[in-house]
């Protein structure tokens, strides 16, 4: 029996291959990045058995091709990936440097949802640079131009490393200019083998949230991803319904995400490919020896590590006055923080990306309340 565990998740996210051509990004966590290990098809056939059946009860089921770099795994090969799945809506996220007529036809035909990785301007980009070292905004740049092209619709991810409000209308502006549907701001984080993050400045972050949501409100034309959280809780609260100690109020997504060799991570993606000497190899079990349904039912009794993140979360319940609204630090974050727990606290990107965003949104909407 779960303890916290939704018995169902809502995605899939698959590893098709961990190689990320052509880029070599500074802030990258994927261990593997530079090697060619492709999936098998065997493995996305074992995730189908599971998954086309909660999709059958859930037409919004998403399978996510998010690597390395999805499309370095070849038209053909990820066409044979996807071929196994039924009533899926499948996406991938992309560094769009590999995007030509062709790969557009193919997520035409394949109705795929494209999701894009780039920082904004040029000169926020400058942490994004390919195998060969140079600047990689102009090879992003000319895949994006080709989805235009085509009138594919894309949404963007977008890595800040340094959260300068001074900088954030410009950064909202371009993303608005590309006509993204959708906008991710991932605040830096350490982990994995990024261990070079910035020091934390909360003021500063929270100074950067809303100086970002003034930009939105001024042109409202993309869904900021961050803000919507944020007005969805405000709204939550104002029903009576956001001051629940969660995950009580709403089970965790396991999004279990499938690396190429079928192995099978609960909660965190980051964690993929990594090992540690009281957790193994922080899987849950591996889709060719037994079936994903049952990885996910069984995923508290068979995962060591997450019985200690959940008491993370307890310590986090406790002491945080934004718990409501954070839920608890990542795994991954708790893990690469605090030399190998799972059990701390606060972390970076919790105190950037959720404390700070909420206050500083939260600022914005008193302001613009008057």
């Amino acid at each position: 029996m779960n303890r916290w565990l939704a018995a169902v998740p809502r995605a899939v996210v698959m590893q098709p291959t961990t190689q990320c051509l052509p880029m070599d990004c500074a802030y990258c966590y994927l261990p593997l990045r530079e090697k060619k290990h492709l999936m098998t098809v065997e493995v996305a056939r074992a995730v189908a058995a599971s998954v086309n059946g909660w999709a059958a009860d859930d037409p919004a089921f998403e399978v996510v091709w998010h690597g390395g770099e999805p499309l370095a795994a070849g038209r053909e090969h990820l066409a044979a990936l996807m071929a196994p799945f039924e009533g899926v809506k499948h996406s991938v996220q992309t560094n769009a440097a590999l995007v030509d007529d062709a790969w557009c036809g193919f997520l035409l035909e394949h109705d795929v949802a494209v999701g894009v990785s780039i920082d904004g301007p040029a000169d926020m980009n400058t942490r994004r640079v390919t195998l060969a070292g140079r600047p990689g905004f102009h090879v992003a740049m000319r895949g994006i131009d080709r989805l235009r092209r085509h009138g594919i619709p894309f949404s963007a991810i977008a890595v800040v490393s340094d959260l300068d409000p001074a900088n954030a209308a410009r950064f909202y502006e371009f993303f608005a200019e590309l006509g993204v549907t959708t906008l991710g701001v991932n605040v830096e984080e350490e982990e994995g083998v990024n261990l070079s993050v910035r020091a934390v400045d909360t003021a500063r972050a929270a100074d950067f949230w809303a100086a970002l949501a003034d930009a939105w409100r001024a042109d409202p034309v993309v869904r900021l991803r961050e803000l919507q959280r944020v007005l969805n809780f405000a709204g939550a609260v104002l029903q009576g319904e956001g001051t629940a100690p969660l995950p009580a109020s709403a089970p965790w997504d396991p999004l279990p995400t499938v690396a190429y060799d079928g192995g099978v991570v609960m909660l965190s993606p980051e964690l993929a490919g990594f090992t540690d000497d009281r957790f193994g190899d922080f899987t849950t079990g591996n889709v060719l020896r037994l079936g994903l349904d049952v990885l996910v039912t069984e995923a508290e009794e068979r995962t060591p590590w997450i019985s200690e993140f959940w008491k993370g979360v307890d310590a986090c319940r406790a002491a945080c006055p934004s718990f409501a609204f954070c839920g608890g630090a990542h795994p991954a974050n708790r893990y690469f923080e605090h030399g190998g727990r799972m059990d701390g606290t606060r972390t970076r990107y919790c105190t950037t990306a959720k404390i700070a965003l909420l206050e500083g949104v939260t600022r914005h909407l008193r302001t613009h309340a008057r």
